[in-house]
């Protein structure tokens, strides 16, 4: 769950329409840890991982972001600087939100602001548990995981645009390891492989996996 989402229909409307459209490429740098949180960005098309750049100049992501998703609330609700990188995922084309004009926007709107306050319970609740999950368990059960949190939203048919490069970097894993684990999934019915895309065929399989 993303925080853009909880505002009012009319409200995203005109916050998109007034905020500069920005473009970036492949492997760009949106965003850096340590910068100011002076707005926040919404994706209007493509993808941009979430994450942090490691001492050796890995890039190490936590999250896979895509059309309608937005980021950076974090950070300016909480008045400090940026904890994690965000980096283009192919061409993508994003929206900047700037932060005075977000707050005058829901200021006058309790509801709204109890939405917020919902959804940011929420995401906690979904990283706790992500990251409960990762910790104990096996290759199969890591990338089965992430798979089920990723396609949480939707149902058997879910199209997740994830690559096993992408998964990899979610997971720790390397990509041989991943190939192994989506193989297996695959045979059991719980998706089916496609060019940096993964359908999911069957979610309680990949509920029973990520589980073992």
């Amino acid at each position: 769950p993303t925080l853009f989402r909880e505002l009012d229909g009319e409200v995203r409307t005109k916050l998109i329409e007034d905020a500069p459209l920005r473009t970036f490429d492949d492997d760009q740098i949106i965003q850096q840890k340590g910068d100011d949180a002076i707005g926040f960005w919404v994706i209007e098309q493509g993808t941009v991982k979430i994450g942090q750049f490691r001492l050796d100049g890995e890039f190490r992501a936590i999250a896979l972001l895509a059309e309608g998703d937005s980021y950076g609330e974090l950070a300016l609700f909480a008045a400090s600087p940026r904890v994690v990188d965000a980096v283009a995922d192919g061409p993508v084309k994003l929206r900047w939100i700037d932060a005075q004009v977000f707050e005058r926007a829901i200021q006058s709107d309790p509801e709204t602001m109890r939405r917020l306050v919902g959804n940011l319970a929420a995401q906690l609740q979904e990283v706790l548990d992500l990251v409960a999950g990762l910790g104990r368990g096996s290759s199969l059960s890591r990338v089965a995981a992430i798979l089920d949190n990723f396609a949480a939203k939707g149902s058997s048919g879910t199209m997740i645009a994830l690559g096993q490069k992408e998964l990899a970097e979610l997971s720790g894993l390397t990509r041989v390891t991943i190939n192994k684990c989506l193989a297996i999934l695959e045979a059991r019915g719980a998706l089916q492989r496609h060019y940096r895309r993964i359908e999911i065929l069957d979610r309680r399989q990949l509920k029973a996996a990520a589980i073992a």
